[in-house]
C-alpha cells in the first residue's frame, strides 16, 4: 500500500511538472500571432482584448510617439511648427516609405509631421529627432523616457521611425497608453493623426490607414509594417460623443489589418447585450505584461510563399501613391458573410477630401504657397516630347525630390548645347563641317527645344522622322542619309540629357 501511494504521488508530479513546462511555454509566446484591444478613451476601460500584453515589434506605429515627444515640445515652447529643420546625409539615406529629399533641403516642423504621418516617411521621423535633439540617439532617450512617464513598462525605442532594430518593442497595451495620452495631453494638435491626403506637387498620398474616409467616425491615428511585426494599426473613432481607440498586431495584409480594426471598434460601439455576465477586463493600464520576446513573423510575412511579396523594411505593404479618390472596393473581397457588417463600412470609395499641400522651404500662405505647389508640380510634370515650355525655369533644389544618384549633370540648363560637342563631329552632325545654320530669333528656341527633347522622342514608334520637316534647315539633317530614311531616329541625340528627372 505504502508502495502504491509513493508511486502515485511521483506520478502526479510528473503530471505536475508537465503542466507547469507547458503553461511556461504557451505563455512565452502568444496563441495566436496576432495582438487585438479595444478601450474607450475616456476612462481607459478594456472591452476586449487578446494577447494585448505581449511584446511586440512596432514598426511604423512607433512615430505616434515621435510625433507625441515633437508636439509635446512644440507645446512647452521648446520648438515651434514653423521652426525650420535641414535633412541630414542620415535622413536621407532611411529606408522607404520616405519623401526622398536631398540631404540639405530645409522645410518646417509642420510639414515634416503631415509628411510623416500620412506617407509614413521614415526619413521626415529622422529630420524631426535631429531637429529637436541633435541625433536619433538623444531622441530616442527622450522617447523612452517619455514612454515611462506614460506607464508603458513594455516599451523600448531605438529609433523614431520603427525601422527595424535590436530591442526596438512595445505591446498593444503600451501603444493604447500613447494613443490616450496624444488625445488626452494633446488635443489642439489631434489633426496630424488623421489627415486624409497630402498633396506634393503634382503626387497626391492618402494615408495608409484605410479607415479614414470610410469608417464613421474614424479619426486616427496610424499604420506600420515590417516583415517582423506583420501588419499593425492603431486606430481610433467617436460616435455618440463615445471615443475608442483599437490596436491590431500582426495582421496578414494591410486590409485585413483595417477590418479587424473595424470589427473592434463595432464590437465596442455596439455593446454586448451579455456584458454583465463576463467579468470585467479592467483599465488598459492595468493589463498584466507578459514577459517573454516578441514574435518573429517574417517569415510569414516576407517569406517565399507570399503570393505578393512585400517590401522587407518598408512600412505598409509597399503601398504607392495614387490618385486622391481611388476606390477601395476590392479590399475586402472573400469575407465571410458573418463579417459583411465590418467590410461594407470599409468597401466603398473614401470620402472625398481635398488633400493638404505641403513642401519644402520656410512656412508659405496666400499666394505664395499657391507658387510653391505649382513650381513643385511643374518640377514633377514630364516633358512633352520635342518641344520645351518657353520660360520654363529650373525649380529650386531645396523645392524638389531627390533625383537619381547618376544625375550627374544636375543643375546644368537643360536648352544649352555642349560646346565640346558642337566642335567634334558626329554622325548628327551635318555633313558639311563649314556649313553651320543661321538660326534666327524666332526659329532658335525651336531648335533648343527639339534638342532637349531628343532623349524623349527616342524609340517612340509614333515619330514619323519620314516626313520632311519644313522648319529644319539643310545643314541640320543627318549626314550620310538621304531624307526621308531616318528610320524613325530623333533628327539630334545627346549622349546624356542634363535635366535632372524627379
Amino acid at each position: 500500500m505504502p508502495s502504491l501511494i509513493a508511486s502515485t504521488r511521483q506520478s502526479l508530479l510528473c503530471c505536475l511538472a508537465v503542466v507547469a513546462c507547458l503553461t511556461m511555454l504557451t505563455a512565452s509566446r502568444p496563441a495566436h500571432a496576432e495582438a487585438a484591444l479595444v478601450i474607450e478613451a475616456d476612462s481607459g476601460k478594456v472591452l476586449y482584448a487578446e494577447n494585448a500584453a505581449y511584446p511586440w515589434y512596432p514598426a511604423s506605429v512607433t512615430k505616434l510617439m515621435t510625433a507625441y515627444v515633437v508636439l509635446r515640445a512644440i507645446k512647452d515652447g521648446r520648438q515651434t511648427l514653423d521652426s525650420l529643420i535641414t535633412v541630414s546625409p542620415i535622413a536621407s539615406g532611411q529606408a522607404p516609405s520616405k519623401m526622398g529629399f536631398r540631404a540639405g533641403t530645409q522645410l518646417t516642423v509642420d510639414n515634416a509631421l503631415k509628411m510623416m504621418m500620412v506617407k509614413s516617411a521614415n526619413d521626415m521621423a529622422v529630420v524631426l529627432a535631429e531637429g529637436l535633439d541633435g541625433s536619433i540617439e538623444g531622441f530616442a532617450d527622450e522617447m523612452n523616457r517619455t514612454a515611462q512617464r506614460l506607464g508603458m513598462t513594455q516599451t523600448h525605442f531605438v529609433n523614431p521611425n520603427g525601422l527595424p532594430a535590436d530591442g526596438h518593442v512595445s505591446s498593444a497595451r503600451d501603444l493604447a497608453i500613447l494613443a490616450r495620452a496624444i488625445i488626452h495631453d494633446l488635443p489642439e494638435y489631434e489633426y496630424y493623426v488623421h489627415i486624409p491626403a497630402i498633396k506634393f506637387g503634382r503626387r497626391v498620398t492618402r494615408n495608409f490607414n484605410s479607415l479614414i474616409g470610410r469608417y464613421p467616425g474614424a479619426d486616427g491615428m496610424k499604420t506600420g509594417f515590417i516583415c517582423a511585426s506583420g501588419f499593425n494599426l492603431v486606430a481610433s473613432a467617436t460616435r455618440n460623443n463615445k471615443r475608442l481607440i483599437a490596436v491590431v498586431l500582426g495582421a496578414s495584409s494591410s486590409s485585413m489589418r483595417a477590418y479587424k480594426a473595424a470589427q473592434l471598434l463595432e464590437r465596442g460601439f455596439s455593446g454586448n447585450g451579455l456584458a454583465w455576465l463576463t467579468p470585467s477586463l479592467g483599465t488598459v493600464d492595468a493589463l498584466v505584461p507578459v514577459n517573454a520576446d516578441p514574435p518573429n513573423l517574417r517569415d510569414d510575412m516576407c517569406g517565399p510563399h507570399r503570393k505578393r511579396q512585400q517590401a522587407p523594411e518598408s512600412d505598409d505593404d509597399n503601398a504607392g501613391t495614387v490618385a486622391a479618390g481611388e476606390g477601395g472596393v476590392s479590399l475586402f473581397a472573400g469575407l465571410q458573410p458573418s463579417q459583411a457588417k465590418a467590410a461594407e463600412l470599409l468597401a466603398a470609395a473614401p470620402s472625398a477630401a481635398e488633400p493638404v499641400i505641403v513642401y519644402t522651404g520656410p512656412k508659405r500662405t496666400g499666394a505664395a504657397l499657391i507658387a510653391v505647389n505649382a513650381a513643385d508640380t511643374e518640377a514633377q510634370t514630364p516633358k512633352a516630347k520635342g518641344k520645351r515650355a518657353k520660360g520654363r525655369q529650373k525649380p529650386d533644389a531645396a523645392q524638389t525630390v531627390a533625383a537619381k544618384p547618376d544625375a550627374k549633370s544636375e543643375g546644368k540648363p537643360a536648352a544649352k548645347p555642349s560646346r565640346s560637342a558642337s566642335a567634334k563631329p558626329t554622325a548628327d552632325k551635318p555633313a558639311a563641317a563649314g556649313d553651320k545654320p543661321k538660326a534666327s530669333p524666332k526659329t532658335a528656341p525651336k531648335t533648343a527645344a527639339a534638342a532637349s527633347g531628343s532623349e524623349s522622342a527616342k524609340g517612340d514608334k509614333k515619330t514619323d522622322a519620314r516626313k520632311p520637316d519644313p522648319k529644319r534647315t539643310d545643314a541640320q539633317k543627318p549626314a550620310g542619309k538621304k531624307d526621308g530614311k531616318t528610320d524613325g531616329k530623333p533628327v539630334t541625340q545627346r549622349a546624356t540629357d542634363p535635366t535632372p528627372h524627379s
